[in-house]
């Protein structure tokens, strides 16, 4: 009887730290499942180029999306794909909508003719998805994604830094090994 009533104790306090605290643990495999299918959404985004970053973080049932784009739409649509993945039960919608500016706007161009019009780069340019993303801030660029070869995220490193008009240049490129 002291038992039962200890088992009762026990099981209602972890049911009520669920209601307090909101967050159940997720499997393993329930986590890379969503974590899957936040990235086949988000890749699915009809307006994502190669001007936008999206990145997130998946923790337990609770989504969070990071990253910069340039048309206030893609932010917002992210946000509401993701919503709709089963399992999802909170999403963090961190998006940087970059500011309006001509300016930038020329540079990106600049850009991406000198990144992936480089014939030694234009393997890069093959992919619907480009793996060289391309982010402008009021003159300011980082370079986001992968590359095969630290000579190729060096290259598009100096391809970038020779485009006049650009302020500074952080290559955030992540080299992948075959």
């Amino acid at each position: 009887m002291r038992l039962a009533r200890f088992a009762s104790v026990v099981i209602s306090l972890f049911l009520a730290s669920l209601v307090l605290f909101g967050q159940r643990e997720a499997s393993p495999k329930a986590t890379e499942r969503i974590q899957k299918e936040v990235r086949h959404e988000l890749l699915m985004l009809p307006y994502l180029s190669v001007f936008d970053n999206l990145a997130y973080k998946v923790n337990g049932y609770d989504v969070t999306l990071v990253g910069q784009v340039v048309n206030p739409v893609l932010k917002s649509d992210a946000e509401n794909v993701v919503k709709r993945i089963e399992g999802v039960e909170k999403v963090d919608n961190q998006i940087e909508v970059l500011p309006v500016s001509p300016m930038d706007d020329g540079l990106r161009r600049k850009l991406y003719r000198a990144i992936y019009g480089y014939p030694a780069l234009q393997r890069y340019a093959m992919p619907v998805v480009k793996p060289i993303r391309i982010i402008v801030k009021n003159g300011n660029v980082t370079l986001e994604g992968v590359v095969d070869r630290e000579s190729d995220k060096n290259l598009v490193g100096i391809r970038a830094n020779s485009v006049s008009g650009v302020f500074s240049v952080t290559n955030n490129l992540v080299v992948v090994k075959p």
